[in-house]
């Protein structure tokens, strides 16, 4: 099985982009439509729904801000390049999701329960749920698609990929809009129990819910986005695999030390120490570090940097400084 990077061509920007603005579009137009039928119904789940899509444009926008910063190409100041911007970014729009969503769903909850509330109709709110579901199930129909496309091209399952991918920003659309449907199925769960109980205590119910939901979006996307700006490995088999690629070349007879860092969704740098044969000319040194940088990057596409060190190996001892 091979992780994320391994094969295939690097996957356009422009996927996530297109991905990306399709959930933005959908999710402008739904916030504006809950919270109407929020208002109107008196429904406490509706309102936090609105938040709950307010936070998800607001998390949209920032991650199209990520994704064209990040694109910026490598200079003087900044020789690696700019794609970890886009980790800094995506880790404030899961911020932006817990704030905007999750603290305001939660706390008109509390209030709902405590205060209660005066329901209205509903027949309004139950249309724009429905309507809400469709256009929120075609945006991750959208996100799904891309998602399994890229999983095919690296020979792995969708669930391992959004685990494993650099590429917060698909993952953030999908989660974002699989939590949008449930969050519709809960406040759509709270109007009926209130309309059937005529108590204010399930739509109250339904939008603590909603709350806690949005708080476990942001917390696993706070987490991904966390990892890969600390610093992030690729995966011990690929890391192996890498391995074992350097070793396989002629000169070289072992690889003392091997640092990975996932600087961006199709973006890594290797570094390592290597041990090379002693009657190794230094020709053939130099020709042995190109031959193991061009391997590695006709093998993963998503290579950009090797950075290989020629070292002695323990059992060799440095050779005597001559004398003048």
């Amino acid at each position: 099985m091979t992780e994320p990077g391994e094969q295939g061509p690097p996957v356009p920007q422009g996927e996530s982009t297109t991905t990306v603005i399709v959930a933005a579009v959908t999710n402008l137009g739904i916030a504006v439509a809950k919270a109407v039928a929020g208002v109107i119904s008196g429904s406490s789940a509706m309102l936090s729904e609105a938040a709950h899509s307010v936070a998800d444009n607001v998390t949209e926008l920032m991650l199209l801000t990520a994704l064209k910063r990040s694109e910026k190409p490598a200079d003087e100041d900044h020789p690696l390049g700019y794609g970890p911007e886009r980790y800094i970014w995506a880790m404030l729009a899961s911020v932006a999701t817990f704030v905007g969503g999750a603290v305001f769903a939660m706390y008109d909850g509390v209030r709902t329960l405590t205060h209660g509330e005066d329901l209205g109709d509903p027949l309004i709110s139950y249309i724009v749920l429905a309507v809400a579901f469709l256009l929120e199930g075609y945006s991750l129909r959208t996100s799904i698609k891309q998602v399994r496309s890229e999983a095919a091209r690296f020979g792995t399952p969708v669930g391992r990929y959004l685990r494993f991918t650099p590429d917060t920003a698909v993952k953030a659309v999908v989660m974002e809009d699989s939590a949008a449907l449930v969050g519709l199925l809960l406040a759509a769960g709270g109007l009926l129990g209130g309309q059937l109980t005529g108590s204010g205590v399930w739509d109250g119910l339904a939008s603590i819910l909603i709350g806690l939901l949005l708080v476990y979006v942001a917390w696993v996307l706070g987490s991904s986005n966390a990892q890969l700006l600390i610093g992030r490995a690729l995966p011990r088999e690929m890391r192996e695999i890498v391995r074992a690629e350097i070793l396989s070349v002629p000169h070289i007879i072992g690889v003392l030390e091997l640092t990975t860092l996932v600087q961006g969704p199709h973006e890594v740098l290797i570094a390592a120490k290597i041990d090379f044969r002693d009657v190794s000319s230094a020709g053939q040194i130099e020709w042995a570090c190109e031959e193991a940088e061009q391997q590695l990057r006709e093998r993963f596409p998503a290579i950009r940097r090797v950075y290989l060190d020629p070292t002695p190996g323990s059992g060799q001892s440095r050779p005597a400084a001559s004398s003048r």
